[in-house]
């Protein structure tokens, strides 16, 4: 049964378009916070561990919440890592091991390049599409990111 709240099956396709391409950003973020956690090596080892395991965690929480939006706007949730990998704006980077700098660098760069899409699809979404409950759901999640990409800064300074 298709959700009448408002909005447009065609802006709800548009919307949920944005969502299903956050989600796999956010998986490709969250895995790579994962692969981090496993693979930081030096003095600071059990400072980052910690910290990449926050990361993923709430991660996995923005990641839970994404699909729940994608559903209760009556689409689906892609949910196979093929599916990510194509959907993803952000890069892997197999078989590279970097140090724990680089690590906390890729971070944030992965981080603020999806701030930087949250803004646009966060006007897209309100003004384009007329879904103000995604764009504050979008709003509140960019806010949790900028608080993470001024950590994982702090901690580059």
């Amino acid at each position: 049964m298709k959700p009448n709240i408002g909005i447009s099956e065609k802006n709800l396709e548009g919307v949920i378009k944005i969502l299903s391409t956050l989600l796999a950003d956010e998986y490709v973020l969250y895995t790579k916070a994962r692969n981090y956690h496993w693979n930081v090596v030096g003095p600071q080892f059990n400072e980052l561990h910690k910290f990449f395991q926050s990361i993923y965690e709430e991660l996995n929480e923005h990641i839970d919440d994404i699909a729940e939006r994608i559903r209760s706007l009556g689409g689906w949730s892609v949910a196979t890592l093929s599916e990510f990998l194509q959907l993803t704006r952000l890069k892997e980077h197999p078989g590279e091991y970097p140090d724990a700098r680089k690590m906390i660098e890729n971070l944030l760069n992965d981080y603020e390049a999806v701030i930087r899409t949250l803004r646009e699809d966060i006007v897209k979404v309100g003004d384009e599409y007329k879904d103000l409950g995604t764009a504050d759901f979008l709003t509140e999640l960019m806010e949790k990111h900028e608080k993470t990409a001024w950590m994982l800064r702090s901690f580059l300074s």
